[in-house]
């Protein structure tokens, strides 16, 4: 029992070791499930939530939602508190539109706060009633 626990451990201690150590870009990438989202402060319809997939892979992105394709570019800004992130459309819905965003990442977990009024790169994790902001919950894509 002893020794189990201490494998454990050491293998959480590398995979903890090993995400700090990995490039913020690297940590992005891969393919997202949205777990729970908001819009101005209103849950975002389950339904719609389980048609959509994120996408992010060398400083792109695809996002499908039932289908419909919306791809464009990903840029991070690392070094802000909250980090933050610009959304590019560049084919589908969005195309032409930039998106303020701020993120963070947690091993299989993302969160990213998206401004869809493109103002203003927004200043904490919320969706505040009548604003269009945007908050989602991200799980990695099993797979």
């Amino acid at each position: 029992m002893r020794r189990s626990t201490l494998v454990i451990a050491s293998l959480l201690f590398s995979t903890s070791l090993n995400a700090c150590s990995q490039p913020e870009g690297k940590m992005v990438e891969g393919t997202w499930i949205p777990v729970d989202a908001q819009l101005g402060g209103q849950p975002y319809p389950p339904t719609v939530l389980k048609t959509m997939k994120l996408t992010i892979a060398d400083g792109k992105y695809v996002v499908d939602v039932g289908g419909q394709l919306d791809k464009g570019t990903v840029a991070l800004q690392t070094a802000s508190t909250p980090k933050g992130m610009d959304v590019t459309g560049t084919e589908g819905p969005n195309a032409g539109k930039t998106f303020p965003a701020i993120y963070e990442v947690h091993g299989d977990t993302l969160r990213i706060c998206y401004d869809l009024s493109g103002r203003q790169r927004p200043s904490e994790f919320r969706s505040a009633p009548g604003s269009l902001q945007f908050l989602v919950n991200y799980a990695r894509a099993k797979g």
